[in-house]
């Protein structure tokens, strides 16, 4: 186990040395790329017929193509499949007749009614005559009511109710009665009744069920006989009921199997000379079939390429999938190492593209249209994750390489394909949160809308047609934008990018983490805020990440709510706990924020490209104001250990973090300036930014001067635009704000 995650870390990142871990490195992704073309090559052969116009409806041949040999056209799949349920469902169902059956049920009569009169017989006290007569009845699931116990209890009446069960059992039932559920299952008008060696096809509405039955069975009842008597009648039939007539299920399947066999398979026969297709007229449907047909007959009868051929094609379409795959592979490696080396991107980009290949080979398997292929899922996760060029990029490289095999070789899935990945890739600008899921899908879909519709007018689609292609790619788009922002979470959790989605969830000033700073240590929130603000605006000038930048400058002092007395924004006038304490402690406690600020990102699980802001923003800056007074103090000569007075680092190693570093020291700053007039503030920022390029705390942020220039250049603009001159009202009007003296460095 150790040795796989070793050879998956050296897989990771750049490699060391030329050997072994180069070999390692690269080799890995040449692997994975014919690892793909073969693949590829699995979910989609060589065309069954090389070089052999490709033609769809609504184009136009010119000359007539005539039939070279006899050939067959065979029915579409989903046409043969109605056809032969049809012919199935024709078939009337077998009912045979069970002599036994009626038997049966004047034995359960007469062994219901035998229990009946025994409760009336003997010397049973009435409670024992009664509650014998209900177990009776509640045996076999007949109602148990005063009602009917008052009218079983004269002798007329059960003998009523046995001689007219009796008439039903011999007469009826032994006429065949079939169960009402059995008739309703098989929808043929017609049923065959199988009795006594002799087949009879009877029409269904003649055929007596359970429900008729207990119906004409009143009629033999005395014209006398209790009203409720007839209605006991039958529900003893429906208890006691056997049908006559039983379905002979597999002998009817047998037969509908035999049915289904005898639809021909064939839609249209051809000879040798006959003509196939017309010239100059516009292919519909049907011609495009035969077309398709024809191919297939003359490959089978190796009118087109000799046998030996075969594996040179192969060879061919494996190297063509590779070249067109080797577009993306050049790409990461040339224009975006960062993806290229990242063994889990490089990973996760091979799953997507095998995922579209899968799902455009069963769709091209059961004659699917092409707009239902997912092309936009890879589109989309790639954009969002990285960009829109290397996604687009990235569609169109896997639009064509399907668009090359053989079911998807005609213009229509080509255009259809390219538009719904390119819409894809570039409609990812337009969200900006991840309920705007649904965005996303209505913009693929009016992509595949107006491509539905302008190749339908092209290729002279029926309107029907162009309407189902709109609708299937409208489906497909929203289905497709609805996963990936679903699985959003997993892919940047494999990956470890944080996406523009996760920042701004972070963003919300009402999350957790940042109402608890607005409570604790309001003071630093509202620096928080306005450090935000004047390091966006310098983020975006330089074309650094101005959302990133904002993020984490709202968290870059969480820290600072372990002990939020200790620092001079959040200090009530004229207190100071630092006044008591010695300057290395009060050291140790700044220090201190930066640890507990990365304790506190940990616990709430902030993602690393946030954490990172937390000990960068401070570098390895001195605590300046500290270390000072720890000098004076130091009456000894001792040398101060300068680690102690000092953040821990590291230096900012981002654009994004190097422009917080300078915002925090600069907002912070300009609070004690006497006048903030822009000459003022422009000399303060001049001052804070040599210092730190003097100090070297911007070594490794890939900063330049230009960029230096433009972020003072932001930096004076906003901080003018804070501190802009306001009127001076009487004292009378309002009170003034008074801002308490800090001490530098907390």
């Amino acid at each position: 186990m150790a040795g796989l995650r070793e050879l998956f870390s050296t897989l990771s990142g750049p490699p060391e040395r030329a050997w072994p871990d180069g070999a390692q490195h690269h080799g890995a992704r040449v692997l994975l790329l014919l690892s793909l073309a073969f693949i590829t090559y699995l979910f989609f052969p060589v065309a069954v017929v090389p070089d052999f116009p490709q033609l769809e409806r609504g184009m136009v041949v010119n000359e007539d193509i005539i039939a070279e040999i006899p050939f067959q056209v065979p029915k579409p799949e989903p046409e043969l499949q109605r056809e032969r349920e049809a012919a199935a469902g024709a078939v009337a169902p077998i009912f045979r007749y069970d002599s036994l059956a009626a038997d049966t049920m004047r034995a359960r009569v007469e062994r219901l009614l035998g229990r009946v009169d025994s409760a009336f017989s003997g010397d049973l006290a009435e409670d024992a005559r009664e509650q014998h007569l209900r177990t009776t009845l509640t045996a076999y699931s007949l109602p148990v009511t005063p009602d009917v116990l008052e009218l079983l209890r004269p002798r007329m009446n059960r003998t009523a109710l046995r001689r007219s069960l009796i008439m039903t059992v011999n007469s009826d039932m032994r006429a065949g009665v079939a169960a009402g559920a059995d008739l309703e299952q098989n929808p043929s008008p017609q049923v065959r009744i199988v009795r006594n060696g002799t087949d009879q096809l009877v029409a269904q509405d003649q055929v007596m069920t359970g429900q008729r039955l207990r119906e004409l069975s009143i009629r033999n009842l005395p014209m006398d006989a209790p009203a409720g008597l007839g209605e006991f009648q039958r529900l003893v039939i429906l208890s006691l009921f056997v049908p006559t007539l039983r379905f002979d299920r597999a002998a009817t399947e047998s037969v509908r199997e035999g049915a289904r066999r005898a639809v021909p398979t064939v839609e249209e026969e051809f000879v040798a000379g006959e003509r196939v297709i017309f010239s100059h007229e516009r292919l519909q449907d049907d011609d495009v079939v035969r077309l398709r047909a024809y191919q297939t007959a003359l490959s089978e009868e190796g009118r087109l390429e000799p046998e030996r051929n075969r594996w040179l094609r192969v060879v061919g379409m494996l190297l063509l999938n590779l070249l067109v795959l080797l577009i993306i592979g050049f790409l990461l490696y040339l224009y975006r190492r960062p993806v290229y080396e990242s063994l889990r991107a490089v990973l996760l980009l091979s799953f997507l593209f095998l995922t579209v290949v899968a799902a455009a080979a069963v769709l091209g398997g059961t004659q699917s249209p092409a707009v239902l292929v997912p092309i936009a899922l890879p589109a989309l996760v790639t954009a969002v994750l990285w960009d829109g060029r290397l996604a687009l990029t990235f569609a169109l490289v896997i639009a064509i390489l399907i668009t090359m095999q053989a079911p998807y070789g005609e213009l229509s899935p080509r255009i259809l394909l390219i538009a719904g990945g390119a819409a894809a890739a570039l409609s990812v600008r337009v969200m900006r949160r991840r309920a705007h899921g649904l965005i996303l899908g209505v913009v693929i879909a009016l992509a595949y809308t107006g491509v539905a519709i302008a190749v339908g007018l092209l290729l002279s689609w029926e309107p029907s047609v162009i309407a189902s292609s709109a609708l299937l790619g409208s489906a497909n788009g929203i289905a497709c934008a609805l996963i990936t922002m679903g699985l959003m979470p997993v892919f940047e959790a494999w990956t470890g990018i944080t996406t523009d989605q996760t920042l701004l969830e972070l963003s919300d000033l009402n999350g957790p983490l940042l109402k608890r700073l607005s409570l604790e240590a309001s003071g630093t929130y509202a620096h928080s805020i306005n450090v935000a603000n004047l390091a966006e605006a310098a983020a975006r000038a330089i074309d650094a990440n101005p959302l990133l930048t904002r993020v984490g400058a709202y968290y870059h002092d969480i820290g600072k709510m372990a002990a939020p007395q200790f620092f001079v924004e959040n200090q009530p006038r004229g207190r100071n706990p630092h006044d008591r304490l010695d300057p290395e402690v009060s050291a140790s406690i700044v220090r201190n924020h930066v640890l507990e600020g990365m304790k506190m990102a940990d616990q709430a699980k902030l993602p690393d490209v946030v954490k990172r802001f937390i000990p960068e923003h401070h570098g390895t800056q001195i605590i300046g104001f500290f270390h000072e007074e720890a000098m004076q103090r130091n009456g000894s000569g001792e040398e101060l250990d300068v680690a102690d007075f000092s953040y821990p680092g590291p230096l900012p190693r981002s654009k994004e973090t190097a422009i917080l570093m300078l915002a925090d020291s600069v907002e912070s700053a300009t609070k004690v300036l006497d006048e903030h007039t822009p000459e003022k503030i422009r000399d303060l920022v001049e001052r804070i930014v040599g210092a730190k390029l003097e100090r070297g705390q911007l070594d490794e942020a890939p900063l330049t001067l230009q960029d230096l220039a433009r972020i003072k250049q932001q930096f004076v603009v906003v901080l003018s635009g804070m501190y802009h001159h306001r009127l001076d009202y009487p004292s009378t009007v309002g009170v003034g704000r008074e801002t308490a003296p800090a001490k530098p460095g907390t």
